[in-house]
């Protein structure tokens, strides 16, 4: 688990002037010393919101990415280090028709093009995780040169999750350990075995492969785990999304569909979750719960 706490200090953003007068006075109740550093969104519910309407489900896919433009600016206002979107899921790849798959893949490069000068403007950083490079090329190209005009960025790294799935993520982590392994073995001249052996056998597997190695081989290796996962739509599921990231997060679920969501949206999930007690694994502050005269004492145990 990464320490998100030390990333920077906290001050009130100097754009908070730029929030509509309802998103500034839910701002201005915030903590800053419990803002999330950040951020994950499962965003769900674009096919509903146009069943709803009566409408074609392209057409909730595109209300969907408007919706985006309104949250990541939002996010860049009240300077959120890191924001993480579930864009697309490797099951949306393998499960979805065809011809929805091409409309949301010329919905991403659409996207890409007409919003990077709002990037620019917002100070946004565009990122990337997934099996990127399974999607087709000229949205690879479009990827490449939106994060490519955003790299100098220091505002908010907006992240896109693309022909993203979180099992096939720890299996690309745990193929990459063992890669770097096996070439370090040929390098030394000796095989693997061999070279795990010298080092001590099982022993030398507990040094090399644990929690902190397969965290540096996951895609978020240069990233903090999340603080919030926010979930729209009302599904109670985290849908394959960052399952090793979101350890200790704390989970937000709005019936809101994502269509729907706003900045101010983004601002109650935020003020929701500074009213929750992040334990990580251990006891509350205000818990003061005494156990000594819970066990016997030692020496009534020693006579028994």
């Amino acid at each position: 688990m990464r320490d998100t706490n030390s990333i920077r200090g906290y001050q009130r953003s100097n754009r908070a002037h730029e929030l509509t007068p309802e998103e500034r006075a839910l701002y201005d109740t915030l903590e800053l010393e419990r803002m999330p550093q950040h951020v994950a969104i499962i965003m769900d519910g674009n096919g509903r919101w146009a069943g709803k309407r009566a409408l074609k489900r392209f057409l909730g896919h595109q209300q969907g990415a408007e919706s985006v433009q309104y949250v990541v600016e939002t996010a860049s206002r009240i300077d959120l280090p890191w924001l993480t979107l579930y864009a697309f899921s490797l099951e949306n790849n393998l499960r979805r028709p065809k011809t929805e798959v091409s409309f949301l893949m010329k919905l991403l490069k659409s996207y890409l093009i007409s919003n990077v000068k709002r990037m620019q403007d917002n100070n946004i950083r565009m990122a990337y995780i997934g099996r990127t490079h399974e999607l087709p090329q000229e949205v690879q190209d479009t990827m490449q040169w939106a994060q490519e005009q955003t790299a100098k960025n220091t505002g908010t790294t907006l992240t896109l999750a693309l022909n993203y799935g979180s099992r096939s993520e720890i299996v690309d982590s745990t193929r990459s350990i063992l890669r770097k392994l096996i070439a370090e073995a040929q390098q030394r001249g000796i095989s693997l075995e061999d070279m795990l052996a010298a080092e001590g056998g099982d022993l030398a597997l507990e040094h090399r492969i644990d929690e902190d190695v397969i965290s540096a081989n996951l895609y978020t290796a240069h990233m903090p785990d999340p603080d919030l996962l926010v979930r729209t739509s009302g599904e109670q599921r985290i849908s394959n999304f960052l399952l090793w990231q979101i350890a200790y997060a704390e989970i937000f679920v709005t019936d809101r569909l994502w269509p729907d969501f706003r900045g101010i949206h983004l601002l109650e999930a935020i003020a929701e979750y500074q009213q929750r007690e992040r334990r990580f694994g251990g006891l509350g502050e205000s818990s003061d719960e005494d156990l000594s005269d819970t066990f016997p004492a030692d020496a009534e145990l020693a006579r028994h």
